[in-house]
Parts: structure tokens; C-alpha cells; sequence
């Protein structure tokens, strides 16, 4: 058992990754194998499609979502004939996605299924509730492409933050970009405001006054026009009710003020949408960055084979990445052998032929020039 001793006390769990082809659907059939082997019943859902026999954008072979009689699945309509199970629909969610409503089915028997679920924040958290209501022990959403914003604690209460090869051909960069991705995630929690302050916030932000007033941001006037004002001189909070990016941040940092300890946060990590860079820039001028809920990682899962056509050196990987972060990192094919992964020799099989079929059409157009 790799990964149920780090997550089997949650009763909610997401799957997100650095890139495609990190090894989320991986990590989605390890999860599902050794939660299945303890008795415990799942739900399973995802925001973008998953389960398919080619990924639909990178043309890339992946592996498929194998689960056991009994499991819960929120689908989307038109996915159903991809499942190869026999199934009883048990309720209709009402959720509108491109591939029809999404609906709730049970396993009547075990098999392949392909995912598409809700993309709506709201929806995934009441799809959870209905999961549970209908008899799952746990309820598990699989991420897509830069979706982060599914770890949210409204939505799972851990998640497993999946990364590897695919991201990089330079290992220095999947290491460092995933440490600084599961540090945004792992902000400890602000103390600036209270539950009842944030929910009073009907514009942009509220600031803590240095006489401890909490004030909302006044219409019309930006974040760095109120932090440069003398009216505001001594803030030692700030609460941002959207998403926090570097077109908020850079205005307050080419300010050149410095701030002594102001704390600046969002709802969770996922809405610290700023590069290592702007992160960087924020500690030197001594602001802060906190979260209202703090994001639990259960999990960096790494992946040392690239769907790319290149692979990187799968010790150097883990114990580099285990040495940078305060987070559990496990690689799930760990006791798998490359030549056993069918999907992954496929993918390299079409890739190299691809690059065949450039170099051989190349070398014609080569030929047929008139000189």
C-alpha cells in the first residue's frame, strides 16, 4: 500500500497535476485499487474527460479507469457508451456540461468507465454530498490541466498534487515549480480577519486598519492606490475575495513601499495565481501570503516517464523532490517496470513514428526542390 496510509483519513480527496500526462489517471487507479481492497465504497468524478484509450488533445495513449462492482460514478451522458459495465443510473444531477448532463451511475458490475464531470466549483462540492448520501465512503475528483481550483477545502479536504517528466525535460524545473505549486497550496492560515469580516466583504477586499478597524477597499480605488494613501498607512491586513495574480500584485510592488509583516491573503491557495517570481518580490518588500483555509497535500506523486519520448533518472527525481518539500513524495511506478506499461510504449511507439514520418517528409520536400 503506497498511498492509503496518506489519505485514508479523509473522506474527500481531489487529484490534481503540474501538466497533462503528470500520471493523474495513474494515481486515480492506485487510489481506487487499495481503497477497494479495504471494503470502502467510492465516488468517482472529474472535471475534464478522463478514462479515454487516447487523450483527446496530446493524442497520447493513456491508461483507462478501471473500477469494482458497487462503485458510484458521476458521468456525463454521452460517456456512457464508453463504459463498458453494467450499470444502473441511480439519480440525475442537473449538471449541463458539452457532453451532456451529468448523471450518477452505480458498477453492477466491474469494468472500464470514462469521467466527465461538473467544471463548477459548487457543483463538485454538491456532487460529494450526493456520492455520500447514496452510500460512498469517500468521494474522489479527478483535476485537469491547471485546475487547482478543485483542491479547494470547500471541495475536497486533501488532495494529491501529481507531477513529472511530462511537465519538463529539465528536472531542475519539475522540481522547483511543483515546490513552489505545494507551497501557494500548504499557506499557513491568516489571522488578520475573522469568518464573520470575511463575510461582509461585498467588494474586491477589506483591509485591518492599524487601529485594528476592518474597512472594505473603496469602490473605484485599487489595491496599490489604498496601500500608497496615507489614509491607509499602517495596514496590516489585506483579505482579497477573488483571485489574487500579478496584475494586482506588480502595481503594489513597483510602489517601492515596504511593509512590515502585512499579511495579504486569499480564500485558499488555489486562487494565488502568481508566479515564484512576484512571491519572491512580496517577502522582500515584508508582505506575507496566507490563506482563509489552509490546502492539505496528502501527496506529491512523481512520474519519471515522459509521454514525450524522454525519461528522467527516477531516484535523482524522488529524493530531490522528497529533500524540497515538507510534503510525503511517492512515485507510483515505483515497483512498476517501463516495459510493462502498455499505454506508455504505445505513446512512445506513435511519437516515434511521428518523427519519422516529419524527417521522411522533409527529406522529400528536400529532394523535389528545382535548383
Amino acid at each position: 500500500m503506497l498511498l492509503l496510509p496518506l489519505i485514508e483519513q479523509y473522506r474527500s480527496l481531489s487529484i490534481i497535476g503540474m501538466c497533462k500526462n503528470a500520471g493523474k489517471t495513474t494515481v486515480l487507479n492506485r487510489i481506487v485499487e487499495e481503497f477497494q481492497a479495504t471494503g470502502k465504497t467510492l465516488g468517482l468524478t472529474s472535471i475534464g474527460r478522463d478514462g479515454e484509450s487516447v487523450d483527446v488533445v496530446t493524442r497520447t495513449h493513456k491508461p483507462g479507469i478501471y473500477v469494482r462492482e458497487g462503485t458510484l460514478i458521476a458521468t456525463a451522458m454521452e460517456m456512457l457508451k464508453y463504459c463498458d459495465i453494467s450499470r444502473e443510473i441511480v439519480e440525475t444531477t442537473g449538471f449541463p456540461t458539452p457532453l451532456g448532463e451529468v448523471v450518477l451511475l452505480r458498477a453492477r458490475s466491474d469494468g472500464n468507465v470514462q469521467l466527465a464531470g461538473p467544471s463548477i466549483t459548487a457543483q463538485l462540492a454538491k456532487l460529494s454530498g450526493m456520492f455520500f448520501s447514496l452510500g460512498a465512503d469517500v468521494a474522489i475528483v479527478d483535476g485537469a490541466l491547471s485546475r487547482k481550483t478543485l483542491c479547494a477545502p470547500t471541495v475536497s479536504e486533501a488532495t494529491v498534487l501529481c507531477t513529472g517528466a511530462s511537465y519538463s525535460r529539465d528536472i531542475n524545473a519539475v522540481i522547483e515549480d511543483t515546490a513552489f505549486a505545494a507551497t501557494l497550496l500548504t499557506l499557513p492560515e491568516q489571522r488578520s480577519f475573522t469568518e464573520a469580516d470575511r463575510a461582509k466583504v461585498t467588494g474586491k477586499a477589506i483591509l485591518r486598519t492599524a487601529e485594528g478597524e476592518v474597512v472594505p477597499l473603496p469602490e473605484g480605488m485599487s489595491l496599490a492606490d489604498a496601500l500608497r494613501s496615507p489614509a491607509y498607512d499602517g495596514v496590516t491586513g489585506v483579505y482579497v475575495t477573488g483571485a489574487v495574480t500579478d496584475a494586482l500584485l506588480k502595481p503594489v510592488l513597483m510602489a517601492g513601499k515596504r511593509f512590515n509583516g502585512l499579511e495579504l491573503s486569499a480564500e485558499d491557495g488555489s486562487k494565488l495565481l502568481i508566479s515564484r517570481d512576484t512571491f519572491d518580490k512580496l517577502k522582500l518588500r515584508g508582505i506575507a501570503l496566507a490563506a482563509a483555509r489552509s490546502t492539505k497535500v496528502a501527496a506529491i506523486t512523481v512520474n519519471p516517464f515522459s509521454a514525450y519520448g524522454f525519461d528522467l533518472d527516477k531516484d535523482e527525481l524522488l529524493h530531490r523532490m522528497r529533500a524540497r518539500v515538507d510534503v510525503p513524495v511517492i512515485n507510483v511506478l515505483d515497483d512498476v517496470a517501463l516495459s510493462d506499461l502498455s499505454w506508455h510504449a504505445e505513446s512512445r511507439a506513435a511519437i516515434e513514428a511521428r518523427r519519422a514520418e516529419e524527417e521522411q517528409n522533409k527529406n522529400n520536400s528536400h529532394c523535389c526542390q528545382v535548383k
